[in-house]
């Protein structure tokens, strides 16, 4: 696993990677530079809207979505936070490059 004191492995995790800020919660010993990616960009989402209003946003989502859609993963891959996420986990320079409350394209 990357030498970072904010990244801690928990087998027992049910997903593969939570961001809970400021550490990154992981299931596996050996975690990839994209899923380590996609929960630093959830840290960054938490930084700008403050945590407690980062989950209450998530969770509110999430419900709403899941009326939408009607099933759970669904519901889950389009929060808005979890769009970005997923849109751009795979390009390793996004956060430089990231403009603050991107998210929000993700709506």
């Amino acid at each position: 696993m990357a030498k970072n004191r904010f990244i801690i492995r928990i087998s027992s995790l049910g997903p593969d990677g939570m961001a809970l800020f400021p550490f990154i919660l992981v299931r596996q010993p050996n975690p990839g530079p994209v899923l380590i990616n996609h929960e630093r960009i959830h840290l960054r989402q938490q930084a700008e809207l403050g945590i407690i209003p980062f989950y209450v946003w998530y969770v509110l989502e999430y419900m709403v979505r899941r009326v939408q859609y009607r099933d759970h993963y669904m519901a889950y891959r389009n929060i808005s936070f979890e769009r970005e996420a997923f849109a751009n986990d795979a390009d390793l320079t996004y956060l430089s490059n990231r403009r603050w409350f991107a998210f929000r394209a993700y709506l």
